[in-house]
């Protein structure tokens, strides 16, 4: 069976300051390793399955900045990942008369506070009206910190 060493090595030395030798400390990290490639195959299937889900899903950052854009959110609106990515959704793709209603519904998620079924109408890159019904969960970290 193969295993995964990290080591340390740090020079020994005379009393005199000279080296004379190498110390080396060897630590299996083989279940560490197999547990981040586990980890790493999990987050890939997990953005794979919002990516190609048959919904739109899309994300902000705490800043209202669009960080997440799948192929259904691209296929209903026109927007491509690349046109959205980066850019406040509220300023520069909701109509004027909801802007102020969609960021009162995101800025709650951002504190915790989610919203299921909210109703509003968004056009797409092409002039087409859809009617979109919003469901906005809080995005945390492990630890616990809104990030989106």
């Amino acid at each position: 069976t193969r295993r995964e060493i990290l080591l340390n090595a740090t020079t020994r030395r005379d009393a005199f300051g000279a080296v004379v030798g190498v110390v080396g400390v060897g630590q299996d990290i083989t279940e560490k390793k197999q547990a981040e490639r586990y980890q790493s195959a999990l987050a890939d299937d997990l953005a794979r399955l919002i990516d190609t889900a048959n919904a739109p899903i899309f994300g902000i950052d705490v800043h209202g900045n669009v960080n997440e854009w799948n192929q259904m959110a691209a296929r209903l609106t026109d927007y491509t990942k690349e046109d959205v990515m980066g850019k406040n959704l509220v300023e520069g793709f909701i109509m004027s008369e909801y802007k102020a209603s969609v960021k009162e519904v995101l800025d709650n998620a951002l504190n915790g506070r989610e919203t299921a079924n909210y109703e509003f109408p968004l056009f797409t890159k092409h002039g087409t009206r859809r009617e979109i019904l919003l469901s906005a969960t809080t995005r945390r970290v492990a630890f616990g910190a809104v990030v989106g």
